[in-house]
């Protein structure tokens, strides 16, 4: 039948004109996914499956020079974090890398502001571990338990990246009762250079920390000590410390109002604006001291 005829009749079949053009559709909409508009056959751009399985890090770690590292410290040299929070809203970071109000300093020098650090962070992962704990055994037996686990589960091999400017910030078993900070290693930190410790959950030894006046900023008191408790993840990738990303080499500065994370791309400009805060509240409250007849202090000089 004519299409002339069709017509008349009121029996115009569209259908499989439709059902070819819906297949040229599809398949033209499949070669433009599978071949990027122009880009490497699909087979060529298929992730390595077996990559994938074996463990694989998305967020690439960049390496600073010590030189870098330095020239960046002296741009945060004496800001505070109230100053340094401004600096982020001035560059559109508005809430961003402020941690949570949890993360609190150890001890407060309000003499000197001695418990207040700017560093560059070097960071470290531990985890919980699915091992079981050692259990009952002799004394012997157990030392070299807790020897082994220290040596092949929970060491400390970001202990070569510290060097001056380091602040140190782990992230650990949020829920163990775990004192992955102690006065002795922490002391061995601050020699290779190490101004500050931050970390998402304990420290033990916090009586002698205090004395030994290394800066610490963490969630509570831990007691106990690794072996049969955490297992080292990661160093110097990506860790979350006080639901804030911190990513190596970026700024951390931290005083009594807490702990804030500067990303290392916007650091420079975020300086700048925090400095010019830092040196107009300073001018204010040095006329405000003169007024009321206070003396200077060192928050002001």
């Amino acid at each position: 039948m004519g299409l002339d005829r069709r017509r008349a009749s009121g029996k115009l079949d569209l259908a499989k004109p439709m059902k070819t053009i819906t297949r040229l559709i599809v398949g033209t909409l499949l070669g433009v996914a599978g071949l990027g508009l122009g880009s490497a056959p699909a087979a060529e751009t298929r992730p390595d499956i077996e990559a994938l399985r074996a463990g694989t890090n998305f967020i690439p770690t960049r390496v600073f020079s010590f030189e870098e590292d330095q020239r960046l410290l002296e741009a945060f040299r004496g800001l505070r974090v109230a100053d340094v929070t401004d600096g982020m809203d001035a560059v559109g970071l508005q809430n961003i890398g402020l941690m949570d109000p949890s993360i609190q300093p150890l001890w407060r020098d309000t003499q000197r502001f001695t418990h207040r650090f700017v560093g560059i962070a070097v960071t470290a992962r531990y985890v919980p571990t699915q091992e079981p704990p050692a259990g009952t055994r002799s004394i012997e037996a157990y030392d070299q338990w807790a020897a082994d686990w220290y040596r092949t589960r929970s060491s400390e091999p970001f202990v070569p990246l510290i060097r001056p400017g380091t602040a140190l910030v782990i992230e650990d078993a949020p829920d163990a009762d775990v004192g992955s900070i102690g006065s002795n290693n922490i002391l061995v930190w601050k020699k290779r250079g190490c101004v500050g410790v931050v970390t998402s959950a304990t420290a033990r030894d916090t009586d002698e920390i205090i004395t030994e006046k290394v800066p610490l900023y963490f969630r509570r008191p831990g007691r106990g000590i690794r072996p049969g408790r955490n297992e080292i993840e990661s160093v110097n990738r990506p860790v979350v410390v006080g639901g804030v990303l911190v990513k190596p080499g970026d700024v951390i500065v931290a005083d009594g109002d807490g702990v804030v994370v500067v990303p290392r791309d916007k650091a420079l400009a975020v300086a700048s604006y925090a400095r010019r805060i830092l040196d107009s509240d300073k001018a204010a409250r040095r006329r405000l001291y003169k007024e009321l007849g206070i003396p200077e202090d060192d928050s002001v000089r």
